[in-house]
């Protein structure tokens, strides 16, 4: 689900279900920091991890741990950029080397409304008249779930190349379906902040894609490097 929303370098690796994952799937550096957790967030703690090792397999990159470093960023290899993301059934991992693109970010949420008094926290005003106009058009998408997933994937995209915080309300999100389509299509964020620098361009906005399928709605963002 997530690989279609990603350019062809980058490789992705999904699990769905909530299956326990095998024994010894985390190294011990890992185990310390969930040893505390509840079993749900061990199991997915463990799980998205044996995806990007998988992925990192792929790209012929020796597995290793992955540690969360500063607002819980996951630390990848040296010439890796990736994301990881997990809801209760789906865990996804998306990985590509640092030549291909300058990063990228994932994220999947259960395809439902967002509780009570969620979206007016993350979505600004041009942003929930737009949703509601999308609402009209496709009433079987819950457009606020989608926009909420589409500023993490921004979110994930954006701290690697910036290491800082960025709120729901300092990106203007404009989504669109695809013509022809009813449950996939893309969306541009307008960044209301400065944007990092990619090389030698300060960037103004990101570019995305969406799908909801399987009871899930995901999204991807990916950044190149012009």
């Amino acid at each position: 689900m997530i690989e279609e929303l990603l350019p062809d370098p980058v490789v992705t690796v999904e699990a769905y279900g909530n299956e326990e994952p095998a024994a010894g799937a985390l190294y011990p550096e890992e185990e310390a920091i969930v040893a505390q957790a509840v079993a749900k967030r061990r199991r997915e703690f463990a799980v998205v991890r044996v995806c990007a090792r998988s992925a990192m397999e792929k790209l012929g990159v020796p597995p290793r741990p992955i540690l969360p470093g500063e607002r819980g960023a996951p630390g990848w290899p040296a010439g890796l950029v990736g994301s990881m993301t997990h809801c209760d059934g789906y865990h996804a991992a998306a990985l590509v080397r640092a030549a291909d693109l300058a990063s990228l970010g994932i994220d999947a949420e259960p395809h439902q409304t967002l509780p009570e008094g969620v979206l007016p926290a993350v979505a600004l005003p041009a942003e929930a008249d737009r949703l509601r106009r999308l609402a009209g058009d496709h009433p079987d998408i819950h457009w606020d779930r989608l926009l909420f997933s589409a500023k993490e994937s921004v979110y994930k995209a954006w701290f690697p190349l910036t290491g800082k915080w960025l709120d729901f309300t300092e990106a203007d999100i404009d989504v669109f379906v695809d013509p022809g389509e009813r449950h996939s299509g893309g969306f541009r964020a307008r960044l209301l902040v400065p944007g990092p620098r990619v090389g030698e361009h300060r960037l103004d906005h990101f570019d995305g894609r969406w799908t909801v399928r399987r009871g899930l709605v995901a999204t991807a963002v990916s950044v190149p490097h012009t």
